[in-house]
């Protein structure tokens, strides 16, 4: 079977995370601090904080920069549910703008439509590893006074202009889950340029606790901390990062060659100046196809192809957010592009062989 996704891990993650079992510190400690130097000098921001998931670090992003109950975020229907979850988990709400049609992302004109005098933030999504029109949504927030988080837990390593994903929001946000592309299996990381919103993040990981020698508590906050061993994971990972990135980019550019001269697949677009990381190779199956999306997906399982249809269901046609009187028809380029998306693998431990039979399998479908 060629997997949807799989770690890029060798003997040398397995190695660190020995040599930390071994030395006894596995909890937050030295190797958590070299990650968080090295990673934020790779973002090109002045702090990291590292935490242990996606979820959590979205979480204190909010909470760092003031979000509380009775603000309003904008976001992305069409993303993990970990994005808006995180919203309600501040005690605010989360406000749904619609998408565009060629990157997947936010549509900076439909965020205009969504505030009001409660919105205080936008939460941008850097979806399948390809960064937001920072330009036109940076304008948006400066006219109307709003933060903005970035969450780029798709797309570590992407650029717009030579500047990396995490750096384009006021508040930026990774994951380090096992599909992502470089991974600890389960972690997350916040960076930003912000002082305040450092030190407020780094007491929200650790119950509020200001000094650890008497135990002070100024503030409400969670058991999020990253462990020594996850850190010690990732930071052989981070060696291999341009390694990882440069095989997914050209996994994806044969992919692009091929698929894109058959007819009813419309390959992944790539805005001018951007640097797409390919954590998911996205096609569009349109309607002159010759099989509906899920009769390839069947044809391809036959074959030992396993694919990966991110999202089927935009966020606001989730049970759990219909409560906020959202309905079918409210986002429909992203109710729209559910119906058609579909994720093949373009991780970095696919042969050229497993890349032409993807191909191939295609063509003869």
């Amino acid at each position: 079977m060629i997997q949807i996704s799989k770690p890029f891990i060798g003997k040398e993650e397995i190695e660190a995370v020995t040599d930390v079992l071994k030395s006894g510190n596995i909890a937050q400690g030295q190797k958590v601090r070299e990650l968080e130097e090295k990673f934020a000098k790779f973002c090109g921001t002045k702090y990291t904080i590292a935490v242990n998931s996606g979820t959590a670090a979205l979480h204190t992003a909010l909470n760092s920069v003031g979000i509380k109950p009775g603000d309003d975020v904008i976001t992305t229907p069409f993303t993990f549910i970990a994005t808006a979850n995180s919203i309600l988990m501040a005690g605010a709400k989360p406000v749904f703008a619609d998408i565009e049609q060629d990157t997947f992302n936010i549509n900076p004109e439909k965020i205009k439509d969504k505030i009001t005098k409660k919105t205080k933030a936008i939460m941008t999504v850097d979806l399948y590893g390809q960064l937001c029109d920072y330009e036109e949504i940076g304008k948006i927030a400066e006219k109307n006074n709003l933060t903005v988080i970035e969450d780029a837990c798709q797309a570590i390593g992407a650029e717009f202009n030579g500047k990396k994903a995490g750096s384009f929001g006021d508040i930026g946000v990774f994951s380090f889950y096992a599909t992502k592309n470089i991974t600890c299996g389960e972690g997350g990381a916040v960076v930003t340029n912000n002082r305040d919103y450092a030190d407020k993040s780094k007491l929200f990981r650790q119950h509020g606790r200001s000094n650890m020698s008497t135990y002070d508590y100024i503030s409400l906050g969670y058991n999020y901390r990253m462990t020594d061993i996850q850190a010690a994971m990732l930071l052989e990972q981070f060696k291999k990062i341009n390694i990882i990135t440069k095989k997914r980019i050209e996994n994806a550019k044969y992919f692009s060659k091929e698929l894109g001269k058959i007819k009813g697949i419309t390959i992944p677009a790539i805005k001018k100046n951007n640097k797409h990381v390919f954590h998911q190779y996205t096609i569009k199956i349109e309607k002159d196809f010759k099989l509906s999306r899920e009769e390839l997906v069947n044809k391809l399982s036959e074959k030992g192809i396993s694919t990966g249809v991110y999202y089927p269901k935009p966020l606001h046609l989730c049970t759990h957010f219909k409560k906020f009187g959202y309905k079918e028809g409210d986002f429909p380029v992203a109710e729209k592009l559910s119906k058609q998306v579909l994720s093949l693998p373009v991780h970095p431990n696919l042969s050229k062989e497993d890349l032409n039979c993807i191909v191939d399998a295609i063509r003869k479908i």
